[in-house]
């Protein structure tokens, strides 16, 4: 890009500071990129903990209610509550989860939005005094 740039001969033009500043975009473009990863990563893995954990518990119900244990019918409306109970719990964590790593990468975005401005304004502020 520098050498086509070059070759057209522009005047009043720092390329190196458009190079420097192509090169950031794409670097917080990585970085906001990796970090939704990992998030998402994190909400995948979170999800298999959850489920496992179900599973477990609904096992563990199961067995009690074939023997005998607990299988009347007033232990029934707790265990339900308490199913629904932990699946909002769930829920609300991986939505949190979801919503800090978006915010995470958004800042990063945003931050470089706010540089590239700013090193517009340097870039024009240049080019006009060097009128």
């Amino acid at each position: 890009m520098k050498k086509f740039v070059g070759d057209l001969k522009v005047p009043n033009v720092d390329l190196d500071s458009i190079v420097s500043s192509s090169r950031k975009n794409i670097e917080a473009l990585t970085q906001a990129n990796k970090i939704a990863f990992e998030g998402f990563q994190a909400v995948a893995k979170r999800q298999v903990e959850i489920m496992r954990e179900t599973m477990t518990e609904a096992a563990s119900v199961l067995r009690g209610m074939m023997s005998g244990g607990s299988g009347d019918a007033k232990v029934a409306p707790e265990v339900l509550k308490k199913a629904f109970e932990a699946a909002l719990a769930n829920m609300r964590e991986l939505a949190e989860m979801t919503s800090k790593a978006n915010s995470e990468a958004f800042d990063v975005i945003q931050k470089r939005v706010a540089d590239s401005i700013e090193e517009l304004k340097s870039l024009t502020a240049k080019a006009k005094g060097e009128k």
